[in-house]
């Protein structure tokens, strides 16, 4: 097996600079640092990726905790994620926090301890212990998907990085609304979530900006998972005056309240037109096809990487929010014909 004293000999360079390439614990001239790579490729070295950590203090790790993996939504940000850390050299350590405050405090305990050198979080609806904790031990990280509230002068306590949620629902509202629908109901997700409030107020703004009023009726919770969302749903259509048209606030519950239309023998559009947040691989192989609103998960992912390696780089860079745009997928389940892709503009702050 080939030694950095091997490499060092090949590239016709001291070890320490063979240290320094592998390292990056001082500055090496590009032909040189080009040399010290071929000569590594040339004899198959493989470096101690233990003793380089011991010398940078660093293991070049990234935890990642995000809720739900078998979401596909959330697999496709793990996806993101992956690739952008491997780009960069990077290995990743992932685990599942449940959505649960006290399991989500000791997966990332665990992840911390493990040594990584920061963490990308999905936080959970009361991640004050999460937050505290992280505080508390200065950890790098990223909070995903989901922001938490900032610092009483407006800035961010952490990066973060999310897709915009707001005005993606308010357009889907304002576009039922233009089809004549006047009973608009939104089935969110899971209370205290950041998306789940910010959603509700972006059918809030749909709703006043189509001069429809706000029936607190019309929004109930299917806390972000398919049978709470079935029962949510099967509650809406047992209203007095049901909803003619219904807004689910994520994939998971789309497929919970299309089994509760199913179940009540209502046709979409026909009977009741549909319209989601969160589009899916097979979103367009249903009968109608769904309108939807796509988030860019694997850009999220990837984003949420090059955000905690700028951390990294440069620990005492003010705390930034990004949000990403999304995109408007008009298909047929909303009542109307195909029509081209219109993206939504997104904010970055």
């Amino acid at each position: 097996m080939a030694t950095m004293t091997d490499v060092a000999r090949s590239a016709g360079v001291s070890v320490a600079t063979v240290s320094h390439v592998l390292n990056g614990t001082r500055p090496v001239r590009p032909h040189t640092r080009q040399a010290v790579l071929d000569a590594m490729d040339e004899l198959g070295y493989t470096p101690n990726t233990l003793a380089r950590s011991l010398v940078t203090s660093r293991t070049r790790s990234i935890g990642l905790a995000v809720s739900a993996i078998s979401n596909p939504y959330f697999t496709e940000i793990l996806q993101g994620v992956e690739a952008s850390a491997l780009e960069h050299g990077y290995s990743l350590l992932i685990a599942d926090p449940h959505d649960d405050p006290e399991h989500e405090r000791k997966v990332v305990q665990l992840l911390h301890e493990r040594r990584v050198d920061g963490m990308i979080v999905a936080p959970s609806a009361d991640p004050r212990e999460l937050i505290a904790y992280l505080g508390r031990h200065k950890v790098p990280t990223v909070l995903l998907d989901r922001v938490v509230d900032t610092a009483a002068d407006g800035s961010p306590h952490f990066d973060q990085v999310c897709a915009d949620s707001a005005e993606p629902v308010a357009r889907l509202v304002t576009h039922l609304a233009d089809l004549g629908h006047r009973r608009i109901a939104l089935v969110a997700g899971l209370s205290g979530l950041s998306t789940t409030s910010e959603r509700i107020a972006g059918y809030r703004d749909g709703l006043a900006a189509a001069e429809l009023a706000f029936d607190e009726d019309l929004v109930v919770h299917g806390d972000s998972a398919s049978a709470g969302a079935e029962q949510a749903t099967a509650a809406l259509l047992s209203l007095t005056s049901p909803p003619t048209a219904l807004v689910t606030a994520n994939n998971a519950m789309t497929i919970g309240a299309l089994r509760a239309l199913r179940d009540r023998g209502l046709s979409v559009p026909d009977d009741i037109a549909l319209s989601c947040f969160d589009d899916f691989a097979w979103a367009d192989l249903f009968s109608p096809r769904l309108t939807a609103i796509a988030q860019p998960s694997r850009d999220i992912g990837a984003h949420a990487v090059r955000v905690l390696l700028d951390r990294l780089a440069s620990p005492d860079r003010p705390a930034r929010t990004v949000r990403l745009p999304c995109t408007f997928m008009h298909r047929t389940s909303c009542g109307c014909p195909e029509h081209p892709l219109t993206s939504l503009k997104g904010t970055v702050s």
